[in-house]
């Protein structure tokens, strides 16, 4: 059995994350150039007004599908139906708390976002002002007037009908999913009836 690896070309975390102050929301900020991916869902840190709080993350990653797809043309990757493609992200060790038993899902971004230059993953700093840089709100700086960049729905356009998902345990294995599907269908594009690769 050959394996193949292919590395992501783009990745970042978006947050609707509280600042440290408990007021402000770290919903502008971006950490597209952070050498760690964050997933996490927080409750109740702050009771307000609404209630409890809930703050989440999100994952953004993409892959070079041209390059699998030009490997699959050349008969180095084998023909759909005959090839996994395993999504595999890991742990990264650290001394903060972590969730037990917890539920992750893998699904198709449906729109075009931006990588980003940000670092700060504890005082989300690093505001792009809808300028470069995915963030809770904004997917990409602004193309025109009709084209506002922002995210059709606040945290990200996914295609949940192609949804995966796995269950952790401990908080700190490492994330190893089937994500075929979705890659076959980036293969096959928007013109074979599937969906184009936005990560």
């Amino acid at each position: 059995m050959t394996i193949l690896r292919f590395s992501a070309s783009a990745d970042t975390t978006i947050s609707n994350a509280y600042e440290s102050n408990l007021t402000t929301r770290g919903t502008g900020s971006n950490m597209g150039q952070s050498d760690i991916l964050e997933v996490f869902s927080i409750y109740g840190q702050d009771s307000g007004s609404s209630g409890l709080s809930s703050e989440l993350s999100r994952v953004l990653v993409q892959f070079p599908i041209s390059e699998i797809s030009s490997k699959r043309t050349a008969g180095i990757l084998p023909a759909s139906g005959s090839v996994d493609f395993v999504l595999k992200l890991y742990n990264a060790e650290h001394g903060e708390s972590v969730p037990r038993n917890y539920k992750i899902i893998v699904s198709p971004v449906s729109q075009s976002w931006e990588e980003g230059l940000g670092l700060d993953m504890s005082t989300y700093s690093d505001l792009t002002y809808d300028l470069q840089g995915a963030n809770w709100i904004q997917a990409r700086i602004s193309a025109s007037v009709e084209d506002d960049g922002k995210w059709a729905v606040v945290g990200g356009d996914y295609l949940t009908s192609s949804a995966v998902e796995t269950l952790l345990n401990t908080g700190l294995e490492n994330l190893e999913i089937d994500v075929s599907n979705i890659v076959e269908n980036w293969i096959k594009g928007a013109s074979g009836g599937k969906y184009d690769n936005y990560g």
